[in-house]
């Protein structure tokens, strides 16, 4: 089971972190648009979850799997492709030396100001947007996030997963 593990999990993390950190290289327009492509990047590369647990269940457990296994091997994927998410989101950031937070923060505050909003406003969203800048520094917190990026996304893809599959008359092994 652990080498559908690094199999699956490895490839779905390497694609995520590739995909976003070209994304951040050639600078979509906005931080709203990424958030959204993020997420879909995520989505599809963690649908690896379904082919690595539909793999395993029709090459090691002969076509039939039960719920608790499937969604095991799902969550170790998920696991390690959050792992290797983590790993390259920081590595991106140690190589080029992006303050994300700051331009995040700049472009919320941007959003806000042609939508007209109050200057009172504009400030308590800087103000806060300065501590969470801070909080982000903390690699301890910043990889905690990171990781709480992707794995809820991940936990949702193992999940239904393992639901579809526990059934063996749903895309059964070929002969």
């Amino acid at each position: 089971m652990m080498r559908y593990v690094l199999v699956y999990g490895g490839l779905a993390g390497a694609i995520v972190i590739s995909v976003l950190c070209a994304s951040f290289a050639l600078e979509l327009p906005n931080h709203t648009s990424s958030l959204w492509f993020g997420y879909l990047v995520m989505l599809v590369a963690l649908s690896l979850i379904f082919v690595g647990v539909k793999r395993y269940r029709d090459v090691e457990c002969g076509g039939v799997i039960r719920f608790g296994r499937a969604l095991g091997l799902g969550l170790g994927i998920a696991a390690l492709a959050g792992v290797v998410y983590v790993i390259g989101w920081e590595l991106y950031l140690a190589m080029t030396g992006w303050d994300f937070m700051a331009e995040y923060g700049a472009s919320i505050v941007q959003g806000m100001r042609a939508k007209g909003a109050s200057a009172a406003a504009i400030a308590a969203k800087t103000e806060e947007l300065r501590g969470y800048a801070e909080m982000y520094r903390n690699p301890v917190y910043r990889t905690a996030m990171t990781f709480a990026e992707i794995f809820p996304v991940g936990l949702v893809v193992a999940f239904v997963s393992a639901a579809v599959l526990r059934n063996p008359r749903m895309l059964p092994a070929r002969a």
